[in-house]
């Protein structure tokens, strides 16, 4: 298994776009993404920061993505 790339807010909410997420709910530095089946994904922007790995793992693992298929999509 490949290992985590370092991740800007910014490029996972691209690959979350590319995925069919939206932005559905927004409070101070933390998006709430959702797709058309209803799942939901919770994002921290914070600016000027990377997302911490095991924050980014759990996020793969809501999306039903490998490590592999996210680093695909970056």
């Amino acid at each position: 298994m490949p290992k985590l790339p370092i991740v800007k807010p910014i490029e996972l909410i691209r690959v979350l776009n590319h995925l069919g997420f939206f932005e559905h709910h927004r409070v101070g530095s933390h998006a709430q993404f959702k797709n058309s089946d209803g799942r939901r994904v919770t994002v921290p922007a914070h600016a000027g920061q990377d997302i911490n790995k095991k924050t980014l793992k759990g996020i793969i693992d809501d999306l039903d993505l490998s490590v592999e298929e996210f680093i695909k999509l970056l």
